[in-house]
């Protein structure tokens, strides 16, 4: 770690202009999102109200009322607009939009890696389709990077058919069925599908898209029709080239590995060096699968997997709210995702937890409580106390005993070990014993 801190920070390669020239181009394409997030922040709007909002909106910004909802998602997208309790507020970006370069950029990059979400697919699309363009969109635009100048539409589609065909083979398993003589002979009816879906269409849906946020540009129609990078999209695709690479040269090697092996690999490290390593990991994979390995590790059985995971969906960011607010009905991960959803609508962390009943907010301090016990110190479990809900030691006991952690017998066997005071290390080991017996 100590040498990758002292690594130069790259160049960008030649072509890419300056940071001051890729905020300015950014400032420019996200104009309508940034004076419609001035105008709602202002105006205080909900979003149940944005249908009756947008024709005021539209006459006050001056712009069809079509415009305004593409660029509420827009504005939300890019970090722009944050919701407190239903009311829409101007975002930390919104607020340095004017002064940081880097809050420019972080915000056009949140947007970009949300193309899919601000451009939804087309109706009557296969969605299982449609997710395998977005997974493969990644490697097209490295194509369209790496080659420098404008690609044929016609060579992408070609590109996105080998792609796709490859997540389908890794996806696939082919059963055998056993006949005369005990030789085990492939079952034909499990092979998988020859084709699901029209990609050429999809294809355009992508590079549309990805136009809409400003990533590239589609010349042409027809057979001659061709696609080339933005300076902002070309300047995308080289940061997370290089953030990949930088993973793969770290000592860790976390880029490789399975969410859970890569979540563990960071758990040593300071929250900087592990958001980077979190960064790299993400952009080695499409934010759709990255979202989703990471909400699996978050469903197993380690606490401090679970919390780590919930660090690096944070890095992730917009993209990946659907799938966070799906998980939210799951025991395992709700406290954490409530939390989630919350920082994403606005709140400070301090004032997030606000979100949680008392039984979820007793409930994740047993879960968090486990992973100190797992992973951490005596003494910083003891500390764990002081951050519980409840104010008095016989309090926290009796809802510990009552929200059914499957973790709840060995934290408080760990916590009277631990604790100092031996008339609390009684009352904690009688509380454990108790709910060891199933009583109350």
């Amino acid at each position: 770690m100590a040498d990758r801190g002292s690594r130069p920070a790259p160049r960008p390669p030649a072509g890419i202009p300056a940071r001051a020239e890729l905020a300015r181009q950014a400032r420019a394409g996200l104009t309508g999102a940034v004076r419609l997030a001035r105008w709602a922040a202002d105006q205080e709007a909900r979003p149940e109200e944005l249908d009756r909002a947008a024709d005021r909106a539209a006459a006050a910004l001056g712009v069809p009322a079509a415009r305004i909802r593409a660029d509420w998602d827009r504005a939300r997208l890019a970090g722009l607009l944050e919701l407190h309790g239903g009311t829409a507020r101007p975002g930390w970006r919104l607020t340095a939009w004017d002064r940081d370069d880097s809050a420019v950029l972080r915000g056009w990059v949140a947007l970009f890696d949300a193309w899919s979400i601000a451009r939804p697919e087309p109706d009557g699309a296969d969605p299982t389709v449609a997710a395998e363009v977005v997974e493969a969109a990644p490697q097209l635009l490295s194509v369209m990077h790496l080659s420098g100048g404008p690609v044929p539409v016609a060579e992408l589609l070609d590109l996105l058919t080998q792609r796709v065909a490859e997540i389908r083979a890794e996806r696939c398993e082919v059963r055998y069925e056993v006949r005369d003589q005990g030789r085990p002979v492939p079952d034909r009816s499990a092979r998988c599908p020859e084709e699901t879906g029209p990609l050429a269409g999809l294809l355009d849906w992508a590079l549309d898209g990805l136009a809409s946020v400003g990533a590239l540009v589609v010349r042409g129609t027809g057979p001659t029709a061709e696609a080339v990078l933005t300076p902002l999209g070309n300047w995308a695709v080289w940061v997370k080239l290089e953030q990949i690479c930088v993973a793969a040269q770290s000592p860790a090697g976390n880029i490789e590995l399975a969410a859970e092996a890569m979540l563990r690999g960071c758990a040593d490290l300071s929250p900087g060096p592990a958001r980077a390593e979190y960064r790299a990991w993400i952009a080695a994979r499409p934010v759709r699968s990255a979202v989703e390995e990471l909400l699996d590790a978050a469903r197993g059985d380690d606490a401090l997997v679970r919390g780590l995971a919930f660090e690096a969906l944070r890095v992730v960011g917009a993209p990946a709210e659907p799938a966070v607010r799906a998980a939210v009905d799951e025991p395992a991960v709700r406290p954490y995702a409530l939390l989630w959803l919350a920082e994403q609508e606005g709140y400070d962390p301090e004032e997030a937890a606000e979100v949680l009943t008392r039984e979820e907010a007793t409930w994740l301090w047993v879960d968090t409580a486990a992973a100190v016990a797992d992973h951490g110190e005596s003494r910083l479990l003891v500390r764990h106390l002081d951050s519980a809900v409840q104010g008095t030691v016989p309090g926290l006991l009796e809802e510990v005993r009552a929200v059914g952690h499957p973790r709840t017998v060995q934290v408080l066997v760990a916590l009277a070990a631990a604790h100092p005071d031996p008339a609390l290390a009684k009352a904690v080991r009688r509380a454990a014993f108790q709910v060891h017996r199933g009583g109350t």
